[in-house]
């Protein structure tokens, strides 16, 4: 599980035996799953364990903001198939 990006105490990876669509987890206090570009352009959140409100707005401002270079990253990792 590469750690692609690390900010605010939270660390953002991807599986490099998971599955498409393009999607990262967010690791810090609790963990999240992220689709990197939903349908309408924007992240999605998944699911959230144990991440209070606040560190999930963060992370998912940070997904957001990274969004081109997260994707960009799993392109490298697992090709373009989705």
């Amino acid at each position: 599980m590469p750690t692609i990006h690390r900010e605010h105490g939270l660390r953002f990876a991807i599986y490099v035996d998971d599955h498409p669509p393009p999607h990262l987890h967010v690791l810090g206090d609790g963990e999240l799953k992220v689709i990197i570009r939903g349908k309408d352009g924007f992240p999605l959140l998944v699911y959230a364990a144990g991440m209070k409100a606040r560190l999930r707005r963060c992370a998912m401002d940070v997904v957001l903001e990274r969004q081109a270079e997260f994707l960009g990253r799993w392109l490298e990792i697992h090709g373009d198939k989705e």
